[in-house]
């Protein structure tokens, strides 16, 4: 009997290649466990890393290969949004598709079966925390151009205005490109509160520094669900000044599941493997939902697999305080704020 074979689609390069490291890690110690346990439907399951590039294009090019040629059974994709539709263009009907990361919460394909939260779920209660607890009016929007920044942004107006607040300006840019003078110039001239930057990875990082640089982050706030703690790591303790971030999972969540998966964690990989984060976590929980899927529906078929989309399943978590899970269903949100690398939780919702 073969075995079951599972791709794990990540970026390896450009400016979502930072989270590449932890979720690789995180997918190979998910497999590690399944396959102590008996593996999916008695069979071993064998995990293919593989680089889904830079573009959408070369995503689907990438989910092509591994189907057609590999013979996988299911993909785990950790990508972009540009990305997503690609990928489930050609998996549709084909093999299961589970799409881990944070998204803006809408996809035009129904091939796809998001484990992440949406904008919405990460906005919402930040948005309320700054607008009551910080009395903050003056909120301006940035990003990279491409629709998970540009979707999640088109929420945060709608939430800003529903809490008493108004935007003083929006701006976008290419990924890879930081020239941010003008959004600096920008936020200085329209006295704004409140900076809501939705960069990609290395953009990310690159848009703290610039911003610690311009001399704001001592009296302007920064919010975004965009930074974890690879981000900060890649930031001088002095640049997470005023620094808050929404998610669902972080690393210091005090709770017996995360601390079990901390251990495991570390106990595979030693004293310094790559920083646990939410986007490497959600592959750990993407494999895992893949296969409380294909253990319910007792098939691989992506069609039977869809039908319990949304269904609850006993299956492992870092996050929450149960071990019982959601396939597609939802997880406490927790603000954060940046204090150099540590991230100290502010509110739960």
């Amino acid at each position: 009997m073969r075995s079951v074979r599972i791709c794990l689609l990540i970026p390896q390069s450009g400016a979502a290649g930072l989270w590449a490291p932890s979720a690789e890690a995180c997918g190979r110690l998910a497999v590690d466990e399944i396959n102590k346990m008996s593996g999916i439907l008695r069979r071993p399951v064998e995990l293919s890393v593989v680089n889904a590039g830079e573009t959408g294009a070369s995503a689907g090019r990438a989910a092509r290969d591994v189907i057609e040629i590999d013979g996988v059974d299911g993909i785990v994709g950790m990508l972009p949004s540009f990305a997503r539709d690609f990928v489930a263009r050609v998996t549709g009907g084909r093999v299961p598709f589970i799409y881990t990361p944070q998204f803006e919460g809408h996809s035009p394909t129904p091939d796809v079966m998001a484990t992440g939260e949406t904008a919405e779920e990460l906005l919402a209660p930040a948005i309320q925390w700054l607008s009551e607890a910080k009395h903050a009016r003056r909120y301006f929007l940035c990003g990279n151009d491409y629709v998970w920044p540009r979707s999640s942004l088109r929420i945060a107006r709608a939430l800003i205005a529903r809490f008493g607040g108004t935007v003083t300006g929006e701006h976008y840019l290419p990924i890879g490109r930081h020239d941010f003078d003008e959004i600096m110039e920008r936020i200085k001239a329209t006295r704004s509160d409140v900076v809501l930057p939705y960069f990609l990875g290395f953009d990310c990082i690159a848009f703290n520094r610039a911003f610690y640089a311009a001399g704001l982050s001592s009296r302007v706030l920064r919010f975004s669900s965009a930074i974890d703690e690879t981000v900060a790591y890649g930031l001088d303790v002095r640049e997470t000044e005023n620094l808050y971030a929404t998610s669902s999972y972080y690393a210091s969540i005090r709770s017996r599941n995360n601390g079990a998966f901390l251990e495991r964690y570390h106990t595979a990989f030693g004293d310094s493997p790559p920083p646990v984060n939410a986007f490497g976590e959600s592959c750990y929980e993407g494999i895992y939902s893949l296969a409380a899927l294909m253990e319910e529906a007792e098939s691989l078929d992506a069609r039977k697999l869809m039908r319990l989309y949304g269904r609850t399943f006993q299956q492992r978590t870092a996050r929450g305080d149960q071990v019982r899970s959601v396939v597609g269903g939802r997880h406490p949100i927790y603000l954060a704020q940046v204090d150099g690398y540590d991230f100290s939780i502010v509110t739960r919702r």
